[in-house]
């Protein structure tokens, strides 16, 4: 028979089983853990403490877990269990935002729904229901990572409590002057029809071909007179963005940027005196003779006929414009753009036209 080496040792006497048995005996310790409610009873050892409060950013109710919810909950798990080991009081309120098109998005792509031929009632009520049932879920999920923390009382954005503080908090925050109603360009998703913030853009490579387009100076103020031939010059513009063309309300130029009044081909040009040469050059065009060179203010609130609309162009300057690419005259659509949009906001006539003009709907077309 082999030896039984057991009883040649003087091995301790412990209860602990031989085998650690985590898959089954993890849960159970949890729920005692949970059971004895020892998060609270933690909360009343330490209620004469120094606090410290670890706001959390709630994570969107409209999945299961993943690894990132993983580590975003057990390092701050960790920073919560070493205060309140060392001297401090602790608390942690969990929460999720059960708003926004992350809810929406998910709920469209599970539950198969067509949004557009729902109520607006029907679909937030769906919603609703949505993103209480992913609360449960995820709250037993963080719970079984061993979260520590409120989990009977998690705030909930869609909660009316909760809504009804924003309210308030709105409310104040008009009553102070800080909430006014005005325009600025955003990043908006067409197929679902909402504004999104600046770091939910993801870019590519979109190949596309550059092109100039010449402006008909309509009205240059007198400044031009004596001129030969500016009274029928064109302002000629590069642009990469074809497609924003039928948005343009001005052309912006830099204000102490010098430009050249040139003659090519029987045709009056106003381009940048630096970059003259090269559009020149690309346009296949050897020879050309400047007629005059002027700052780009002195053309400052001069007009020019859009070239396929029957609308005016308001020249206008900014400091954005440079001369490292193009013609130094810069195309400005102001619906499409940031900077566009600030150097038509300088113009009082410009202000006017852009709070009722919108060339794109919210499906893009």
């Amino acid at each position: 028979m082999p030896q039984d080496y057991n009883s040649t040792l003087n091995l301790p006497k412990t209860d602990f089983p031989m085998r650690a048995g985590l898959p089954k005996r993890e849960p159970e310790m949890l729920k005692a853990f949970y059971d004895k409610q020892i998060y609270q009873r933690l909360m009343e050892k330490n209620s004469q403490k120094p606090k410290f409060v670890l706001h959390d950013g709630p994570p969107f109710s409209n999945g299961d877990i993943h690894l990132g919810h993983a580590l975003n909950k057990i390092l701050k798990d960790i920073i919560i269990r070493h205060k309140n080991m060392t001297g401090w009081m602790s608390p942690y309120t969990p929460g999720w935002d059960n708003h926004g098109m992350p809810i929406e998005s998910a709920i469209i792509k599970k539950n198969k729904l067509d949004r557009k031929k729902m109520s607006i009632p029907e679909f937030r009520a769906a919603c609703h229901t949505f993103a209480a049932d992913f609360v449960d879920r995820q709250r037993e999920q963080f719970k079984r990572l061993g979260i520590i923390g409120d989990w009977d009382n998690p705030y909930l954005t869609m909660a009316p409590s909760f809504e009804a503080a924003e309210v308030r908090v709105f409310g104040k925050m008009y009553e102070k002057g800080y909430i006014y109603k005005g325009l600025k360009p955003v990043y908006w998703c067409t197929s679902d029809e909402t504004a999104l913030a600046e770091a939910e853009i993801e870019y590519a490579n979109d190949p596309c071909k550059a092109i100039y387009v010449k402006f008909k100076l309509k009205d240059s103020k007198g400044v031009l007179d004596g001129i030969p031939g500016a009274e029928n010059a064109y302002i000629l513009i590069w642009t990469t963005t074809t497609w924003t063309l039928p948005g343009n309300l001005a052309i912006s130029l830099g204000p102490d940027i010098e430009y050249s009044i040139c003659r090519a081909n029987g045709e009056v040009y106003i381009v940048a005196t630096k970059l003259a040469e090269e559009v020149f050059n690309k346009a296949g065009i050897e020879k050309f003779e400047t007629l005059a060179k002027l700052p780009g203010k002195a053309f400052e609130r001069m007009t020019a006929a859009h070239p396929f609309y029957d609308k005016e162009s308001l020249i206008v300057v900014g400091d954005h414009v440079t001369t490292e690419a193009g013609t130094g005259c810069v195309h400005t659509a102001p619906a499409h753009g940031v900077d566009d949009f600030n150097v038509c906001m300088k113009y009082p006539e410009l202000k006017t036209v852009m709070s009722a003009f919108m060339p794109v709907d919210s499906r893009g077309l």
